[in-house]
Formats: C-alpha cells, structure tokens, sequence
C-alpha cells in the first residue's frame, strides 16, 4: 500500500481507485439495505486499506493524519455510496474505544468496527434526559463475582438493532462523577431491542432495555466513575469529521435543487450556499484543530449550530422552490425534509448548545 505526504495525494489516488470499483448501491433504499451497503462499503474499503488510513497501527490501521478519514468520508458521502449519518457513526466510537478501552479489547474490536464486519451503537440518551446525560438513571451494580449488572432503558439509540456492541452509560454513584462507562454486547441476555418508526418512515432509532444484564469487569471503558469525561471527550467527535462527511452530503442535494428548479431564486439558493460554506469552514477549522493534536470541546457547539441552521435551511428553500413536491409526491425530498426537522434535536438541542456557547465560550453565566 503507498504512503500519502498530503491529503491531496491521498484524494488523487482515492477517486483512482474508486473509478475502477463500482460499490455504488443498488434500488433498495430501505434501512436493510442501507445497513448493508455500509457494510459491504467498510469492508471494501478496508480490505483494499483505504479504510485503515487516519488510524494508529495499535488498531491495525496504517497511520497518517485523522484529515485522511475526512476525505474518505467526504468521497462516500459526495458519491452516495453510504448513507452519511450510520458511515459517520465509526468517527465516534472508533475514537473513544482506542482512547477508553484496554488496549488489547481496542485492538481486537476497533478492526471489526472498521471493517464494516460489525455495527455499534451507541447508549446515552434516556427517556427524560436525552440531552440531559447527567441525569441518567440506568443502574450499573457490582456482582459478587466482579461483574456489574446493568437494569435501565435507553432511546434515541441508533441502528440498535443491527448492532452487535453498546458503548454504554451507567449510572453507579451519585452526580457526574458517578457515570460509568461500559463497552457492551448487544446478545447478552436481558437486553430488548424495539425499534421506533420516526416521522419520516424509518425506523432508525430504537429503545434498549436492560434487565439485570451481566457486564464483564473488564469491559468497563476507563474507570469507574469516568462516564462523564468519556461523553464529554466523544461529542466533540460528532461534530468533527462527521460533521464534514454531512455537509458533503448536504452540498449534493443543493446541486439536486439546482437541477430541478426551473424558475430558480437565486437569492433563496445564494443563502443556502452561504449557509452551508459557513459551516464548512468552521468545519474545515475544526478539522485543522484535530490535525493538529487540539482536544476538541465545547467550541464544536458552534459547528452544531451552524450544521443544524444550514440543514433546515436547505430543505426549507427546497420545500419553497419545489412547491407541493414535498406534500404531494413520494419523494425523497419528502423524508429528507422531514429528517432535518430534527437537525435542531438530535445530537444536543439547539437550546443546550446555544447555553454552552453563553456559559463555557462568552462566559456569561448560568442565566
């Protein structure tokens, strides 16, 4: 396999290689399908080592700067090879496994996960307490033989029931020190998957129960009473590389919108695309940040803003140029724009971003 000095080069010979392997997906659109071209898309790209650029040799990947895994990502997502939100899931758990996990427990998972041989999800948001994870009341209990059972309920959690592991949080003491952080697998008995039917008909997200569910001692990612810190450490990550691979994704469907509008508003599209350069370079800024060895933090809340805002927008502008396409026709206009009615929701409401910016980055205060 080459070595690549610039993410130029690695792009350059990427689209080479991708010109000659037609992993394009076929007329099922439904969620199976989807769940299985990102798998066969993972392991094609693996197996051929484009997938193992960005990450440390510990987990077999081939090194290089993570800016590698944001072009990768940035070619799926623009090619629609993948669906860019399940593709995007390994930038947040991959990380937090190689910097949480026992090593050997790393090295042996992270390659599964990457490969596309296995799916994770990723177990935080619980009724009444979605962007809330301080109040988390799922229990985690020391055994009498050194395991922990694990007794509560999950939701929002996506692509569960395709999952094989759980990165997991616990409650086991008191306030934000006693968060604990478990790495689980999903055939263990006591968990109960159901999924849930969203507005826009698909039934991506689900609800875990957890009964009694018995967690090996050394599945516990860091230590316990680290939850907290591990959060904290994997939602930056959201809103790095993966914010990337969706503003890719988003600049194709404004190029869709372009196609077709017949009578087009330029002002209407011209706001859509300042909208969306906006972020994409904040985007762009995060990423030299990571490159560049930063810790990511609350500063991110601000590309989730500006995701969240450019998102609606454009689905807002094409339900304005494409009048009744979205109400009167099967479209997938119709339940793109529907998804992006959550944009504001999921992955930390606008609400709780805006109280971070105001507190940890203006310094404003609590009120």
């Amino acid at each position: 396999m080459n070595t690549f000095g610039t993410a130029g080069e690695f792009r350059s010979a990427l689209e080479s290689w991708l010109a000659e392997h037609d992993l394009s997906p076929g007329p099922d659109h439904s969620l199976d399908a989807q769940v299985a071209q990102l798998g066969r898309v993972r392991r094609a790209l693996y197996d051929a080592g484009w997938m193992r650029y960005g990450w440390p040799a510990e987990v077999r990947g081939l090194g290089g700067p993570a800016v590698f895994r944001a072009v990768l990502g940035e070619e799926v997502a623009t090619r629609g090879l993948a669906e860019p939100g399940i593709y995007s899931m390994v930038e947040v758990l991959a990380p937090t496994m190689i910097s949480y996990a026992r090593p050997q427990l790393a090295a042996d998972m992270v390659p599964l996960l990457l490969s596309g041989r296995e799916q994770w999800c990723q177990g935080f948001s619980e009724p009444g307490s979605g962007s809330d994870l301080a109040s988390l009341t799922t229990r985690a209990a020391p055994r009498d033989d050194g395991s922990w059972s694990v007794s509560g309920q999950k939701v929002w959690t996506s692509l569960a029931q395709y999952a094989a592991r759980c990165v997991l949080l616990t409650r086991t003491a008191p306030g934000h020190d006693g968060i604990t952080a478990f790495f689980v697998d999903m055939d263990t008995p006591g968990i109960t998957v159901r999924p849930l039917r969203t507005m826009h008909g698909v039934d991506e997200f689900a609800e875990v129960f957890f009964d009694d569910v018995a967690v090996p001692a050394d599945r516990m990612l860091g230590r316990p009473g680290d939850g907290w810190r591990l959060a904290m450490d994997l939602l930056p990550h959201e809103r790095s590389t993966c914010f990337w691979h969706r503003v890719a994704h988003l600049y194709t469907r404004l190029d869709r919108l372009l196609e077709e509008t017949a009578d087009s508003d330029d002002a209407a599209l011209g706001a859509v695309y300042l909208a969306l350069h906006t972020v994409r370079c904040r985007s762009h800024a995060t990423q030299r940040r990571l490159a560049d060895g930063a810790r990511l933090g609350p500063e991110t809340s601000v590309d989730k803003v500006l995701l969240a805002t450019a998102e609606q927008q454009l689905f807002d502008t094409a339900r304005d140029l494409l009048p009744g396409v979205l109400e009167l026709t099967d479209t997938p206009w119709r339940s793109e724009y529907l998804y992006a009615r959550a944009a504001t929701i999921y992955g930390g409401t606008a609400e709780i971003q805006r109280n971070i910016i105001a507190r940890r980055l203006l310094d404003l205060g609590r009120e």
